[in-house]
């Protein structure tokens, strides 16, 4: 019989048209049965069609001529016991460790492997792999690697440099000294910066809901406006309330602009809550305008503890922590959230979109413009340091320490 194209197709059309119902065993019987009408040549033209093996289809013949068909109540087996293709763990053992050599070099094998600066991609892998002498494709890389406990992972922001000895310890001592003074309705407050923005009509990441089809139009270029300039807003977060202040400066963000923010808060927001507090305790990072070595901070808090004639205790996060700042994730973040996708075109938005800023556990935010001229590069004398009512906290008092009003 003469096998034309015209029946490849057909065939390649009904085996189309039932593939999805077929298991394994129906579909080499459906291919041996076209095999075998088309006669001589037939298993090549159907395995061409079909995808099926020639091998299958043989297989599936034998099935036919000898009419093996399942026993009844007897469990349906697809395939023989021990039959298919043996897997590649049993035909080369030693896979799996080349394997984990290869995508941990570090830490299992040798820091010089070829890979070790280059895209550890599932083909490189296998490549790698058959170099060494293990004849594996790329799919199944991908089956060992997730067998290994391996999966496709993004980076994650957890390093945070050395690690200090007293990191643990320096948390826990905050935690209680707030827990403390909250429990007798004294102020605690987390203080930072917020990241310096750029002020005009430029790219704000993030999205934000408007009509179809008429995005924001912004600047190409990202060159600051001379005009306009940037701004740094200074956060303070009271814990207690859960309410938050922010100072917009449009100056250097120094000590002296950090203190007036909290002489801001406390006159404005500050003071209505909390009345004959015996102290007020303020939690800040270790670096920056409030970090624990600039002097120019402890000067200007000894001017504000002056003023409101209370003590105000300090306490630093550890170094490299300052992402546990509760300003951070409960103030800023939401900040952020709240202007996503929004151009900061003016001091005005700004104010306001801070402002408005709120969460479903009632957060509620003041905040308001400092244009004041805060220069840099103050230099506090000796002198003026020692007139410095500060008391140090006998665990780790360069971090935890105290500045009482000085009398007179």
């Amino acid at each position: 019989m003469e096998i034309h194209d015209n029946d490849i197709e057909r065939i390649r059309i009904r085996f189309r048209k039932i593939a999805w119902a077929l298991d394994e065993r129906m579909r080499r019987l459906f291919a041996a049965s076209e095999a075998f009408t088309l006669g001589r040549g037939g298993v090549s033209k159907v395995a061409m069609a079909t995808g099926v093996s020639r091998r299958a289809i043989h297989v599936g013949l034998e099935e036919l001529v000898s009419e093996r068909l399942p026993v009844e109540n007897q469990k349906k087996r697809i395939r023989k016991a021990g039959g298919g293709r043996k897997s590649i763990l049993e035909k080369d053992s030693g896979v799996m460790d080349a394997l984990e050599k290869l995508v941990d070099p570090l830490s299992r094998g040798n820091p010089e492997s070829p890979l070790r600066w280059t895209c550890k991609s599932l083909r490189n892998l296998a490549d790698e792999l058959r170099l060494e002498g293990h004849s594996v494709s790329y799919p199944k890389v991908g089956e060992l690697l997730e067998k290994l406990g391996y999966s496709l992972q993004a980076n994650r922001k957890m390093l945070e440099g050395k690690e200090q000895p007293d990191r643990n310890a320096q948390f826990e001592f905050i935690n209680d000294q707030v827990t403390q003074c909250i429990a007798v309705g004294n102020p605690v407050i987390s203080v930072d910066t917020k990241k310096k923005e750029k002020v005009g009509d430029y790219k704000n990441n993030g999205t934000s809901w408007r009509p179809a089809g008429e995005p924001g139009l912004v600047k190409v270029y990202d060159f600051i406006d001379k005009k306009q300039g940037s701004v740094s807003p200074y956060g303070v977060y009271d814990i207690a309330s859960n309410t938050g202040w922010v100072s917009v400066g449009t100056d250097h963000d120094t000590a002296s602009f950090a203190v007036e923010t909290i002489r801001r808060w406390w006159n404005i927001m500050g003071k209505q809550r909390y009345v004959n507090p015996s102290k007020l305790m303020i939690t800040a990072d270790g670096g920056g305008s409030n970090g624990s070595r600039v002097r120019l901070w402890k000067l200007e808090l000894q001017k504000l503890a002056n003023e409101i004639d209370i003590p105000i205790q300090v306490s630093h996060l550890p170094p490299g922590t300052s992402k546990w700042n509760k300003i951070e994730h409960r103030l800023f973040s939401f900040i952020s959230m709240n202007w996503s996708g929004q151009p900061l075109i003016s001091h005005e938005v700004i104010i306001n979109l801070i402002a408005g800023t709120t969460t479903r556990k009632g957060l509620k935010v003041q905040a308001e413009l400092d244009d004041s001229l805060y220069p840099p590069g103050i230099k506090v004398s000796d002198a003026e340091f020692e007139k410095i009512h500060l008391i140090r906290n006998e665990f780790h008092g360069e971090w935890n320490y105290k500045i009482e009003p000085n009398s007179g």
